[in-house]
């Protein structure tokens, strides 16, 4: 059992760093990114590609894959997201149609196969990232089996939580942020840029995404399509722990991921699946500002 929880922590962990994204973005810009788990797509294939040509491993691959997704996510928001604003189904549909356009872009190896190029890694087959050898031996104390690379994604993330809430409690950043997440219109009379904040603000949700996708891509098989069930598990994250909230975001993905890793353990995947969006719809019904919120959706 205590294995299962630590498995399932280690879920939560990657699911938080999704989910922490999204609540961001959403919660200050109003906008529903279903290009997020595409993002962290491209996160994962940075991961990939840095391996074949720079020979990095999977360590050195995250703050790279954190600069590509930003300057991505930035890219999104300047051409089409700032277009969009308080237009939130146009917004749902263009970052979907996004979403699209960067799984076949991937899926044709960028496009380049129309002019006869071809980049090693990136054909039709199914990807895979190398762990570092110190992360392959697991330890044990006890009972309990203590595998490295889990315990790193866990270690990750909490960093990233802390560095995420420092960032939007302790900084001028965070303060606009928090203020836009309020009242942009008023944040917008107090000499605050909100174009600019949400360029930013959308450019680091988009890298912690990039982040998630290497992580995952560790225990994972990389391929074009692995970003479409993480937007869909990481909405789910922040319907239950509330829009614009840190604290409930990481209780959400805590409370979502062993849920579904015990009841996996105790039954199998597609129950644990069915329980997870039974509460979720649950939250939705009774509390859908959810559980740690301050503003509806």
């Amino acid at each position: 059992m205590a294995d299962t929880l630590f498995i399932g922590l280690s879920l939560a962990s990657i699911l938080l760093l999704v989910a922490l994204g999204l609540s961001i973005i959403f919660g200050s810009m109003g906008v529903i990114n279903m290009a997020h788990g595409e993002l962290a797509m491209i996160g994962a294939y940075t991961a990939v590609l840095s391996g074949i040509y720079l020979h990095l491993n999977l360590i050195a691959a995250i703050p790279l894959a954190f600069l590509v997704t930003a300057g991505v996510g930035w890219l999104i928001e300047r051409l089409v997201i700032r277009h969009l604003y308080k237009r939130i189904m146009d917004t749902l549909l263009a970052t979907w149609g996004i979403a699209l356009l960067l799984q076949q872009a991937i899926r044709l190896q960028f496009g380049a196969t129309f002019f006869g190029v071809n980049i090693p890694g990136l054909g039709t087959g199914l990807q895979n990232v190398s762990l570092p050898a110190f992360f392959q031996q697991s330890w044990k104390i006890g009972d309990f089996v203590i595998q490295p690379y889990r315990s790193f994604i866990i270690l990750v993330t909490i960093a990233l939580a802390v560095a995420t809430w420092a960032l939007l409690y302790k900084t001028r950043w965070g303060i606009q942020v928090r203020a836009i997440m309020r009242n942009p219109e008023m944040a917008a009379a107090c000499g605050i840029d909100v174009r600019k904040v949400s360029s930013m603000t959308f450019a680091y949700g988009s890298g912690l995404a990039g982040v998630a996708g290497v992580l995952l891509a560790g225990f994972k098989t990389v391929s074009p399509e692995m970003g479409a069930t993480l937007v869909v598990d990481g909405f789910m994250v922040v319907v239950v722990g509330g829009v614009g909230s840190l604290v409930g975001t990481a209780a959400a993905a805590g409370i979502l991921g062993e849920i579904n890793g015990i009841v996996s353990l105790v039954s199998n995947d597609i129950l644990a699946r069915a329980v997870v969006l039974a509460l979720v719809i649950g939250v939705i019904m009774w509390k859908p500002t959810g559980l740690f919120n301050f503003k509806g959706r």
